[in-house]
């Protein structure tokens, strides 16, 4: 199929594998449609599981227009939301290689964008991939086995496949050409951060009250993200039991559900001196999470390995210290703005937390650099890499750009 020379760039975008409590990869596809969806230069069709039209009407800045979610309903300013995909992920795969290619077929896109490691396997249609780590081929120890056997594959169909692949860091980008030695061409795309939401002042009424509800008080130790293997999180608690003793109302707080591997923690907080300051909140809804970054007294992320890390960035836009893992993709990102700490090496992080608990000038210096690193990182910034790997692999013409390309690779 030829594409047309001019008009709004038909994308075809993936959605269907957004939980209804999203983090991590989840966060990534919706912040995206949301930027995607705002432009003027894009018609996009967002492809969802039944049921969930209406949230993406919503984040694509559109208004319910009365069909039900068993159908495709209508363009809302550019968008098309089709609420057809099974539910469960098992089912949710096979419709993505059966139903999904001859959907594609019928529609009007000219690209069609996986967001999360798997893709149609079969189709006319030009395709991007999100490749956002190899710690499925490389750590499947941190893995449940069916996502291992699942996505581990899908990682090196879309390498041979894919037309075009979204890397969310350079350093996932060098990992997948070292292991897969991918057909397609790399796009190096950066996560972007929503600074209306994620910003160091409070809103009106405060912080307090939200953080009453959720069982916190300052001054607090805060880890946000999926309780799982690779984000250490038992070195983290470890780490609080040592510096507890000379910080008496000190707590720390686990915020995140847990996933699969998550007994590790729960024994980890179950042998801890301070196990009665260790606060677990469960899933936090999105209107809490920014207050929860930018009231910690230091804010820990000792992840052993990252394709992004977005917490970590939405720390340092909330004006939280930062202490995280050397050698990873988020002290790539932090570019100086955080305390790095080597890979399970608990006696460093407590020092870590201890110093930035201690506060000091170079605390507030720190504070500062990671607002400005932040300020770099936007979703609209996101989307139009997102946009110059759709264009590339549809083979439409980029508009001129004074910035250049950006990086790819």
């Amino acid at each position: 199929m030829t594409p047309p020379a001019a008009g709004p760039l038909r994308v075809s975008l993936d959605v269907s594998a957004v939980p209804a409590q999203p983090v991590g990869a989840g966060r990534y596809i919706l912040d995206l449609a949301t930027a995607l969806g705002g432009r003027p230069d894009v018609a996009l069709t967002l492809w969802s599981r039944r049921h969930d039209g209406a949230r993406w009407r919503h984040a694509t800045h559109g208004a319910t227009d009365g069909t039900t979610d068993g159908a495709t309903d209508g363009a809302t300013d550019g968008a098309t939301v089709a609420a057809v995909a099974p539910t469960r992920r098992p089912p949710r795969l096979v419709w993505e290689q059966v139903r999904l290619p001859g959907l594609l077929a019928r529609s009007r896109a000219e690209v069609h964008h996986a967001p999360h490691y798997t893709m149609p396997e079969r189709s006319h249609l030009p395709r991007v991939v999100t490749i956002h780590d190899l710690t499925f081929l490389e750590h499947p120890e941190w893995h449940e086995r069916s996502k291992v056997l699942v996505l581990g594959r899908a990682i090196r169909v879309a390498a041979r496949r894919a037309e075009a692949l979204v890397c969310v860091s350079h350093a996932t980008a060098g990992r997948l050409e070292a292991l897969c030695r991918p057909t397609g061409r790399i796009f190096v795309v950066p996560h972007g951060v929503d600074h209306e939401r994620f910003r160091p002042a409070p809103g009106p009424d405060g912080d307090g009250a939200v953080l009453a509800a959720l069982g916190v008080r300052p001054p607090y130790v805060l880890f946000l993200g999926t309780l799982e293997p690779r984000k250490a999180v038992p070195d983290l608690v470890a780490a609080f039991d040592r510096v507890a003793g000379a910080e008496p109302d000190l707590s720390l707080v686990l915020a995140g559900r847990p996933a699969w591997g998550e007994e590790a923690v729960a024994r980890a907080v179950a042998g801890a001196r301070a196990t009665g300051r260790i606060v677990r909140t469960g899933y936090v809804p999105d209107e809490a999470v920014p207050v929860l970054l930018r009231g910690a007294a230091v804010v820990a992320y000792p992840a052993l390995e990252e394709g992004f890390g977005l917490p970590a960035l939405e720390a340092l836009a909330c004006g939280a210290p930062l202490v995280t893992t050397a050698g990873t993709t988020m002290a790539e990102l932090a570019s100086g703005a955080a305390w790095l700490v080597a890979p399970g090496a608990v006696g460093s992080l407590a020092e870590a937390l201890a110093g930035v608990v201690a506060g000091g000038p170079e605390v507030r210096r720190r504070r500062e650099l990671g607002l400005e690193v932040a300020a770099r990182h936007t979703w609209a910034a996101s989307a139009e890499g997102h946009l110059r790997a759709y264009r590339w692999a549809a083979r439409r013409p980029a508009p001129p750009s004074p910035g250049g390309e950006g990086p790819d690779r």
